[in-house]
């Protein structure tokens, strides 16, 4: 989902002596994240009004399983997108603080890369793999 909505942006391209995380670069991921936000949002009331027009009642017990499933597969997805809005607003507020961009582990730069990849990143690369790690040793 990331990927499709920073497809439409141009990657900052940081020019020499560039401080990390200026205001243009903050201009840049807020942009992005309100984008991205805007689309989720969008999803989110499609789906409402298409779960309120397509109420029918299906006869048949397969049909209405169905679209039973369906509707279950939608909604698990919507609650997927609807956590993602949260942690937009959250990244969101951490721009407004000025401590976007910078690992909550370990306090290093993030990276532009790797936020123009995924722009909730909280954590840098390695802080990232640490916990991956962590959590594949915990799931044995």
């Amino acid at each position: 989902m990331a990927e499709e909505i920073t497809r439409h942006f141009k990657p900052y391209s940081l020019k020499k002596g560039e401080q990390y995380m200026n205001e243009k670069q903050l201009a840049h991921f807020r942009e992005i994240l309100e984008a991205w936000k805007q689309d989720l949002l969008g999803d989110i009331e499609r789906t409402v009004h298409t779960l309120q027009d397509e109420a029918t009642s299906f006869a048949d017990p397969n049909d209405r399983a169905s679209q039973e499933s369906d509707i279950a597969i939608e909604l698990r997805n919507r609650d997927r997108e609807r956590k993602l809005v949260k942690k937009i607003d959250e990244t969101l507020a951490k721009i407004a603080s000025g401590d976007y961009g910078y690992c909550e582990g370990c306090g290093v730069e993030i990276g532009l890369k790797r936020l123009e990849a995924r722009p909730t990143a909280t954590l840098c690369i390695d802080c990232k793999t640490l916990e991956e790690i962590r959590e594949r040793q915990v799931a044995r």
